[in-house]
């Protein structure tokens, strides 16, 4: 119908994606939505919860972002095949707000960046991802995977070190001297899990290695009642039920300071929402609005805070695992996997390949 398609007197290139789809969504695409839903939501819970711990908060904070910025990005962004929740580019810049800010001012942070977000949509900004270059996001990725990489050594390892230290240096310095303090069945059991997932991939693309390690792992540690720290034995499990809106307390005093940081989280979170869209486009044929896109993620992050959650972007391992897995057609797999399983939704259509 072109670009003039209007619903509700709105012009088409300001509508989400969620929306056009319904001018061709059946039954065949529910169903394929459906078991891409349950494919996510499995996929999300375990990854939600350790980007929230390896930010230094608890593991609902992860959750709960998963399930409120799923369904809003699915339900207003601008692509078909993207998925919202928290990913591992803002581990690094997360523990560092919350290090200087507090809890507090991570909530602040990520509300300033959601505005911010939805300013870059509604000015037009979005398409200027594309003069972004390749060499300057590689290696800003590949910095940010050895940053998340050594946040890790400690629970990899097992060892007993009160505070790991924020900065690269002084962590690597701290991690080498609790070195003679490494438990056998900590390091046993991560390597056990990585090789798991590792052998799964090579057997067939098709297997989710992650779910198989992580339940393999957990059953193995239960059973032979390995003396490893567990989601429990260190956060005391986790609350049953959906999030709540809670309002966040704002301080005055810290908005000049966190100025900075939420352009940080901003700019990261645009960068690799658009950069994961255009991967997907790619895959599936289809063609995102990076300006909608901007103003659904803007949105999901404005919320998120109030339901004690973390700042999302778009997660392309996610998606890669219900795209490849199931094909699924539409955006509806993306937020009925918010909704039921309590973590992200699955906005997907064709194949995403890109690891998180």
């Amino acid at each position: 119908m072109g670009s003039q398609f209007h619903i509700f007197g709105l012009d088409e290139r300001w509508l989400p994606k969620s929306v056009l789809c319904l001018r061709e969504y059946n039954l065949n695409k529910f169903l394929h939505n459906v078991i891409a839903n349950i494919t996510v939501g499995l996929v999300a819970l375990p990854l939600a919860m350790a980007f929230s711990i390896a930010s230094g908060l608890t593991p609902q904070a992860g959750i709960y972002c998963a399930v409120v910025t799923g369904f809003l990005v699915s339900a207003l962004g601008g692509s078909k095949t993207q998925i919202g929740g928290p990913t591992g580019a803002f581990v690094v810049v997360v523990a560092g707000i919350v290090a200087v800010h507090g809890v507090d001012g991570l909530f602040m942070c990520t509300i300033m960046a959601g505005v911010l977000l939805v300013i870059l949509g509604i000015t037009g900004m979005g398409t200027a991802v594309k003069f972004i270059p390749r060499p300057i996001v590689i290696g800003f990725t590949n910095g940010i995977a050895v940053l998340i990489a050594s946040t890790q050594i400690k629970d990899f390892f097992g060892l007993h070190l009160q505070k790991v230290p924020g900065e690269f240096w002084l962590r690597m310095k701290a991690l080498a001297a609790a070195s003679p303090s490494w438990s056998l069945w900590a390091t046993s059991l991560a390597a056990g899990t990585i090789a798991v997932i590792l052998i799964c991939r090579a057997i067939s693309p098709r297997i989710p290695g992650a779910i198989v390690g992580l339940l393999g792992a957990t059953l193995t540690a239960f059973l032979l009642k390995f003396p490893v720290e567990t989601i429990g034995t260190r956060f005391g499990g986790i609350p049953s039920g959906l999030p709540t809106l809670k309002i966040p307390h704002f301080h005055l005093d810290l908005l000049r300071p966190l100025i900075s940081p939420a352009i940080t989280v901003a700019m990261l979170g645009a960068i690799e929402s658009l950069m994961s869209a255009v991967v997907s486009d790619h895959m599936s044929g289809d063609r995102h609005n990076p300006n909608v896109e901007l103003v659904g993620q803007g949105i999901a992050n404005i919320l998120s805070p109030l339901f004690g959650g973390l700042p999302a972007t778009g997660a392309i391992a996610r998606a890669w695992n219900a795209c490849y897995l199931h094909h699924p057609r539409t955006p509806g797999g993306r937020y009925s996997s918010g909704s039921s399983l309590k973590n992200e939704s699955a906005r997907s259509r064709e194949h995403i390949s890109s690891p998180e």
